[in-house]
């Protein structure tokens, strides 16, 4: 697995449009990264950087922001609304693939001695890379903000991690920044119909994990009650993972509830939404939208979108892009500005566009255009690729009886047992889309292979290992379609038997397609492996698909029945 990190720098300048340029290019030029979303923020003045790739490349990438950005921001200068200390105000390394967050820990403490050292830079450590638990917590190495920094850096328990000990004319002008490693962290504004801060606050205090200091008599006026040691005592919020405050944005001309989900498993977005409209109601306010501050995990818009279906009884077995949009509609996301998920989920973010277009060449066609390209002289897509999608439309005609079953009225006691069943629809239709565009580029491996040098014995004998391991993938990859198909047939039998009679037609032309998928795919498997030399592997998946076409027969002639049977 590819080692993969992603760095979501803030830098203090949110309104300079040239000196967000060149941070990002400083970024952007230092290469091996990809910069997935810039995000400035006028009223906080403010920018959030997104860039993704290999650890080296990442911190490096990184420290070349930081220095671009010391070079431009004033930090004498700056205002904004949110909480800041230096002009790289935090610098967090995140895990995304093949790494862990203690590993990202290690580098984010190295690349802040870096910083130290090479730029001059005071840095504190805070989360999963702090070397004091009190500083895992951002807000206690922020404490104060810039204008704390004197201060601070003089006291040996509020000094940074890295840094000279007093205010230096270098911490002056970049102050300090915060380099730290986390999990993702969704930052995320809850927009209110109103435009008090205090009542914003108030509906942050309600909801954050951290809560509001307890007061006695009057909640808002009475006198902080402290403990034993002199320490505040909190009234817990209600999110754990949460933090939240409340503030105006003259941009929208409203308040909002600002928060960031530091522990997206223990509060998910949607219950963070949920949560925050019961506390809002309570004192008399509405959310009336959210906006996503820079990118968001793919899951989590997925986990909410099936969330509100669920809450409305309806089937969570629809596609990928319906459940997004459905968890768009339901949060808002749109409220302030169209929300397109390209530009904010990560996972679409890293993928490359041309790279993506031709690994789905065929399944990205109109119908027509798959079927004269099939038509055409070209010899792929084949029989493969057309096998593939058969069984596609096998596993999708069962999925819609499926969807149709679960939101069938006087069906509503039901509509948990077809959308289960639909979700397993669809991922069986989305593993067969898949091998449409696979089992093509296994043909081209084999031309690929066959065009390879042969003048001498040594490139003779490569072309000769290559055309076997590319026959025998081409072999594979219809094997593939085969079992993949096969797993459609229980969907249909169910759909057949206990789904909307008004589709059971559906359920066996769904029967149909699939075991013609699975037939056409076992006489791809057998002409490529009967190309093969190892012949005891060609005779393996020889009978492997034998064993699976007739058990895909058996089980298209039970189905068939039990259609035939219901239509009279």
């Amino acid at each position: 697995m590819k080692r993969i990190i992603e760095c979501v720098p803030n830098f203090s300048e949110g309104r300079n449009k040239e000196t967000i340029r060149s941070i990002t290019e400083a970024i952007e030029k230092s290469g091996g990264v990809r910069i997935l979303n810039v995000d400035p923020g006028e009223a906080t003045n403010r920018t959030v950087v997104t860039f993704v790739g290999e650890p080296e490349a990442v911190v490096e990438a990184a420290f070349r922001g930081v220095k671009r950005a010391g070079e431009l921001i004033d930090m004498r200068l700056h205002h904004g609304a949110h909480p800041r200390s230096g002009a790289t105000d935090v610098l967090p390394l995140i895990p995304v693939s093949g790494i862990t967050l203690e590993e990202c820990a290690v580098l984010a403490r190295k690349l802040a001695e870096r910083i130290w050292k090479e730029l001059g830079i005071p840095c504190y450590c805070y989360e999963a890379a702090a070397f004091r638990p009190e500083r895992k917590n951002l807000a206690v190495c922020r404490a104060g903000e810039y204008e704390a920094l004197p201060e601070k850096m003089s006291s040996p328990d509020k000094a940074p991690d890295f840094g000279p000990g007093q205010f230096t004319e270098k911490a002056a002008l970049s102050g300090a920044s915060n380099v730290g490693a986390r999990d993702f962290l969704i930052a995320v504004n809850f927009n209110l119909n109103t435009t008090s801060t205090r009542r914003a606050n108030a509906v942050a205090f309600d909801v954050r994990e951290k809560g509001r200091p307890k007061r006695e008599g009057n909640p808002i006026t009475g006198k902080i009650v402290k403990d034993a040691d002199g320490k505040t005592v909190m009234i817990p919020g209600t999110l754990k993972g949460c933090k939240a405050i409340g503030w105006y944005i003259d941009e929208y001309g409203i308040a909002q509830v600002s928060m960031n989900i530091t522990d997206i498993n223990a509060t998910p977005l949607h219950k963070a939404f949920d949560e925050v409209c019961r506390a809002a109601q309570a004192r008399g306010l509405r959310v009336t939208g959210t906006e996503i501050v820079g990118l968001i995990p793919k899951r989590s818009l997925i986990d909410a979108g099936k969330y509100f279906l669920e809450k409305q009884h309806r089937s969570t077995g629809i596609s990928e892009e319906e459940i997004i949009r459905i968890a768009v509609k339901s949060m808002g996301l749109d409220d302030l500005r169209p929300f397109n998920p390209g530009e904010k989920v990560i996972e679409y973010m890293m993928e490359d566009d041309k790279e993506l277009a031709v690994r789905e060449k065929l399944i990205r066609m109109t119908c027509r255009d798959f079927a004269e390209e099939t038509a055409s002289e070209s010899p792929a897509p084949g029989g493969g690729s057309v096998s593939a999608y058969m069984g596609a439309l096998g596993a999708a005609l069962g999925t819609m009886v499926a969807n149709l079953s679960a939101h069938k009225p006087g069906w509503d006691d039901r509509w948990k047992e077809f959308s289960d069943l639909a979700q397993q629809g669809q991922a069986v239709l989305k593993d067969l889309l898949a091998l449409v565009d696979e089992d093509t580029a296994a043909f081209n491996g084999i031309m690929a292979a066959y065009g390879l040098p042969k003048g001498t014995p040594e490139e003779a004998e490569v072309r000769k290992a290559a055309i076997e391991k590319a026959t025998r993938y081409a072999a594979e990859v219809p094997l593939m379609t085969m079992r993949t198909a096969v797993k459609a047939f229980p969907l249909l039998k169910y759909m057949a038997l206990e789904g909307n009679p008004n589709s059971v037609s559906d359920a066996g032309v769904g029967a149909l397609a699939a075991r013609s998928a699975v037939l056409g795919a076992g006489l791809n498997v057998r002409i490529n492996a009967a190309g093969l030399s190892d012949k005891a592997e060609a005779g393996r998946l020889a009978d492997e698909a034998a064993a699976l076409a007739a058990e895909a027969a058996g089980l298209e002639k039970e189905i068939l029945d039990i259609v035939n049977g219901k239509i009279k």
